[in-house]
């Protein structure tokens, strides 16, 4: 397994985390969870993603379940806040000072552990201040509850005043977490440069595009029975987006350059995201362990700008770069 450091910051990550948005608590049963967590540690992973919105915090539960026993020393793991939990009463979402601190507590008691490596944002909050985010946070911190602090899908000008408050505050804001891949390179214009510029790193999730870049969706085919596209559980409908037939066929003649390096489908789609230098980690999901086996092969693999550039002229205007799809919804008008 490599190892990088999260942005700027001395935390060392696993380059391929495990994440369990779509499966534990949900699409995957639990002692099969536990068997891709248990997978996942065997192959060198350290690092493990949640939320405790996932499942409405069944996700977190399991984890801690899988974790239980492993030295935690030896891991890193990361949850957020934003969304509702729990009956999605009028303060069981968002970025209150209220809702963050109620939320840490639940998170580490499904977890089972005494704090967080990472505590996220989960979306950006417009009706909170950020300042009393950002408060809040610190006081997270130094409750010993996180380590490191986070974002996720936030835009460039919501991360230079996050870290503007946080360097006044004296607490480590390390990193963002932004769906990358192949086909959605929206954080690459503005994200990625003020990123580096502030030493925050990207923990990407979705580098396989909900599993259209592992080639298993056919152009005029049907969707394979029990696949993510099929499971209105399991985010049906975001994969929907990639399952136009021209991006079907233009994700299927990757194959050669896939082969000519030596991989999968899929471990091509991870390592390509892990070829920016401002990503830390890719976020892998499994609902089977040898899945996680497969995955992980990408890690520390090095490929050939003639490969970058043959995935380029593949993928071609398929390819959503508009940095303005970046974007957090409205609490009042996403949860009524």
């Amino acid at each position: 397994m490599e190892f990088r450091n999260l942005g700027r910051s001395g935390l060392r990550v696993s380059a391929v985390s495990y994440g369990n948005w779509l499966t534990h608590g949900s699409q995957v049963e639990e002692d099969a969870a536990k068997a891709c967590v248990r997978q996942a540690l065997e192959e060198g992973i350290t690092t493990f993603d949640t939320a405790d919105v996932y499942a409405n915090t069944a996700a977190e539960t399991v984890l801690g379940e899988a974790l239980k026993g492993e030295r935690r020393a030896g891991l890193e793991i990361f949850t957020k806040v934003y969304f509702p939990t729990g009956p999605g009463a009028h303060n069981d979402h968002g970025l209150s000072r209220k809702h963050i601190l109620e939320s840490i507590d639940g998170s580490l008691q499904r977890l089972q552990t005494d704090y967080v490596d990472l505590y996220q944002a989960h979306r950006f909050d417009h009706e909170t201040p950020l300042e009393e985010t950002m408060l809040a946070f610190a006081d997270v911190v130094r409750a010993g509850k996180a380590l490191y602090i986070g974002v996720s899908e936030w835009r460039a000008e919501e991360l230079r005043a996050a870290h503007e408050l946080a360097t006044e505050l004296r607490v480590p804001l390390v990193s963002n977490q932004p769906q990358y891949n192949m086909l959605w390179r929206v954080i690459e214009a503005e994200v990625v440069p003020t990123s580096e510029e502030l030493g925050i790193g990207q923990v990407v999730w979705s580098p396989i595009a909900q599993g259209v870049l592992t080639g298993k969706y056919k152009p005029g085919g049907e969707h394979p029975a029990g696949s993510r596209a099929t499971d209105e559980k399991g985010g049906a409908d975001m994969i929907k987006r990639w399952l136009d037939d021209d991006v079907l066929e233009r994700v299927q003649r990757l194959q050669p350059i896939a082969e000519e390096a030596g991989l999968s489908l899929a471990q091509l789609a991870v390592a390509w995201t892990l070829q920016n230098p401002n990503v830390s980690s890719a976020i892998i999901g499994a609902s089977r362990p040898e899945q996680v086996t497969d995955n992980v092969k990408a890690a520390g693999v090095v490929l050939e700008q003639s490969a970058l550039d043959a995935i380029d002229e593949v993928v071609g205007d398929v390819v959503e770069r508009d940095p303005a799809k970046t974007q957090s919804p409205r609490r009042t008008e996403s949860f009524g």
